[in-house]
């Protein structure tokens, strides 16, 4: 019996109402105002299909029909789509049955943004288009891409713009995903949030952290707050240390925020988007797995993994990182976690599994809070002289014109 079965059988409480209305990206109505953050290496299409099954159960529960949440690829370098290499091509694919086809962009080159987006539109390869201003990796920012590009207010504009245009011509809505800007001195995120409204995106999420924050310190959801009383005629969506369904509606009372994107707080608990689906519909039921169906969930997700890579092998080493999200609370001992950490094969997987007692119950506390990366602040890697002008000069526009040949993955 899966998780979010169990929560649906033990919905208690009345329900008092939609908290929100439906979230409205463009022409796409998402009945669960939520939407999982891209995230490198994670939201894939074997990921994403996981919490798309649990998103769904949170639809039984709280009455709602359509898409119950927005589900975002992992990021894609615009260059690397333009020139379809093979791996861009795996990561840009979707189930028949995922709707509305997200994909997130990478690109800190407007003729690149342009070609890719019309690649895009044109071949019906996608229903939604996210830009990524958000990135805070080191390698990234030093080139001027990520959460340091929104400082060049004209390049910021002019790749927006072009993205927008392209996806104008088949109705496909735009959003923007940033932070707050580069430190607590060069923020950002108001302008950029006036500039992205201007240009006609549907939409714009912020992180309430600067890229030096990185993933530490507290996610200032003020800065959510005042971003939706300045940007008035699009849905404002708020990131940031939501690691539960309360969290989420905290936020939503703290700011005002049309919705939110979730990210590290469901590593190792697809079932996040049950419960967020459940508490948007204003129904108390949660979702609380023993240890036997969170070991069931895991084999799924491995199972899709096989599915989306077209090997076991491949499929065991990337499940690898997701065992210690998955495990959070649970005593199930360093032995049997190290070797789940080692796992090669599906067998393998099985038998590891059947070791664990599958009667254990949810944790409760042990296996609430953070989850995936933290770190701690940083100076954030520039070009040179990156922070003396908010326009572009030549020499930074020589220096852009090399990053995404330097950002992987496609």
């Amino acid at each position: 019996m899966s998780p979010a079965r169990r929560a649906g059988e033990a919905a208690s409480g009345e329900t008092t109402g939609a908290v929100l209305p439906p979230l409205r990206i463009g022409r796409h109505v998402i009945e669960s105002p939520v939407v999982l953050a891209p995230m490198a290496g994670i939201t894939n299409r074997a990921f994403r299909r996981l919490c798309r099954e649990y998103g769904n159960e949170g639809r039984v529960i709280g009455g709602a029909s359509g898409a119950t949440s927005l589900y975002v690829s992992e990021m894609i370098t615009s260059r690397a789509l333009v020139e379809r290499t093979p791996e861009s091509m795996r990561l840009i694919e979707h189930d028949p049955d995922e709707s509305p086809r997200s994909i997130q962009l990478y690109s800190v080159d407007p003729a690149t943004a342009r070609a890719a987006a019309r690649m895009l539109v044109t071949e019906d390869r996608a229903d939604h288009i996210d830009l990524n201003f958000g990135c805070p990796v080191p390698k990234v920012t030093r080139k001027g891409g990520g959460s340091a590009l929104p400082w060049k207010k004209d390049l910021f504009k002019a790749i927006v713009g072009a993205v927008v245009e392209e996806g104008g011509r088949r109705d496909i809505p735009v959003t923007v995903k940033m932070r707050k800007g580069i430190d607590d001195v060069h923020l950002t995120y108001l302008d950029a949030g006036l500039t992205a409204e201007a240009e006609g995106v549907a939409a714009v999420a912020l992180h309430g952290r600067t890229a030096a924050q990185a993933y530490s310190g507290t996610a200032d959801w003020t800065a959510i707050r005042m971003l939706k009383e300045t940007v008035t005629s699009i849905p404002v969506l708020g990131n940031g240390d939501i690691w539960s369904a309360e969290d989420a509606l905290r936020m939503v009372r703290e700011t005002g925020c049309d919705g939110v994107v979730v990210g590290r707080g469901c590593l190792g608990r697809p079932w996040l988007f049950t419960d967020l689906a459940a508490a948007f519909a204003g129904t108390p039921a949660r979702v609380t797995p023993t240890l036997g169906e969170v070991a069931d969930t895991l084999r799924t997700h491995t199972a899709y993994l096989c599915d989306f890579y077209g090997e076991e092998e491949r499929a065991c080493r990337d499940i690898r990182k997701h065992i210690a999200w998955y495990l959070k609370g649970f005593p199930a001992g360093s032995t049997i976690r190290n070797s789940l950490a080692l796992v090669d094969s599906m067998a393998a997987l099985e038998a590891l599994l059947a070791t664990l007692d599958p009667e254990v119950p949810w944790p409760g506390e042990a296996a609430e809070g953070q989850r995936g990366r933290a770190g701690s602040s940083r100076t954030v890697a520039l070009p040179d002289r990156w922070l003396e002008s908010r326009e572009l000069s030549e020499e930074h526009r020589r220096t852009i014109a090399e990053a995404e040949l330097s950002v992987s993955g496609g």
